[in-house]
């Protein structure tokens, strides 16, 4: 009956993977439509959402639990990492009025990312400029929220061995 009323641990990652693919998209749009320019901590959250959001659909497609929950197990850490990096725009790099060349910088360079998609990964305002509200609440705190969700649901699917057969 219990299990009636929870969702599944596919249906959970299916939600995982909207919400960060989501994220990315909206942080798109704010960038295109209402000129809100990221910095590089923003580009790299934007592709660790894409990496959750990937790990989450391939964790969902996959027939074997077992891979399911060890796939859930690095999209949660990865979320973490994603997490990592919003506290860190928050509370260090956005009193920064140049945040070049910081280790987002390199990640982001080291990848080739600013190469193979640069609409979306080269960034285009200093830290302390993209630092933005949306509702009143830091962009990068709504990221922070939704990095800790993401691992939560990695969490909850790691663990689903104890709730489903």
């Amino acid at each position: 009956m219990l299990e009636d009323l929870l969702i599944s641990p596919r249906r959970q990652l299916v939600l995982v993977a909207a919400l960060a693919h989501g994220a990315v998209a909206a942080a798109v749009v704010s960038q295109f439509q209402f000129n809100m320019q990221p910095c590089p901590w923003c580009t790299l959250q934007r592709f660790i959402f894409l990496v959750v959001g990937m790990l989450a659909l391939l964790g969902a497609a996959l027939p074997s639990p077992k891979l399911r929950r060890w796939l859930a197990v690095l999209m949660a850490l990865v979320a973490l990492c994603g997490a990592s990096a919003a506290l860190w725009l928050q509370f260090v790099a956005s009193a920064s009025t140049s945040c070049k060349l910081t280790l987002a910088d390199k990640i982001m360079a080291g990848l080739g990312l600013f190469e193979m998609a640069p609409d979306l990964f080269v960034p285009t305002a200093s830290c302390a400029d993209a630092a933005v509200n949306l509702l009143g609440i830091p962009y990068a705190l709504w990221s922070l929220a939704l990095f800790l969700f993401c691992a939560l649901i990695g969490n909850r699917v790691a663990m689903s061995h104890l709730t489903y057969r």
